[in-house]
């Protein structure tokens, strides 16, 4: 993922609201990996759940790019659920073998998660799918875990 240049450049531009901000981020990423051969061009959802503030622990569906996607998704179910209560990024070579995996597109067969987290309190996730076993790795880890924290610092989350 050769993003992490572009948002160097661009924190200045990134103050505020979080609904722009990962609405943009959604679109960024989506477009950088399909820029990008494969696996990264085979990514099939890109996007963002927040933390719901009607209901505690739970996570809903905020700006993304690909298929339609589940709404809400409770923490510890499924793979975004599992990073936001642990706060710790998953990366899934193989969807079919997590315990618990939700199934938004059945055509997804890996996925990183990674948690946005302010204050010791996680406030969203970056989402990310991809058709293909093994669609990502340590280098897309890293780069999104920096985007993960330049989200949380520069958005005002509610």
């Amino acid at each position: 993922m050769r993003i992490s240049k572009y948002l160097s450049r661009r924190n200045h531009c990134l103050k505020g609201s979080e609904i722009g901000n990962t609405a943009n981020a959604a679109s960024l990423i989506w477009h950088a990996l399909h820029a990008l051969p494969s696996p990264s061009d085979q990514v099939n959802w890109a996007g963002f759940y927040v933390l719901d503030p009607s209901t505690p622990n739970q996570l809903i569906l905020g700006p993304f790019q690909g298929k339609v996607a589940c709404q809400t998704i409770a923490f510890g179910k499924g793979v975004c659920g599992a990073a936001a209560a642990s706060q710790q990024t998953q990366l899934v070579p193989d969807v079919e073998k997590f315990p618990g995996h939700i199934a938004c597109d059945g055509d997804s067969r890996s996925e990183i998660v990674v948690p946005i987290v302010r204050s010791g309190k996680v406030v969203g996730i970056i989402d990310i799918d991809c058709t293909v076993k093994n669609g990502f790795d340590e280098v897309d880890r890293n780069h999104l875990e920096s985007l993960a924290a330049l989200l949380s610092d520069v958005c005002d989350w509610a």
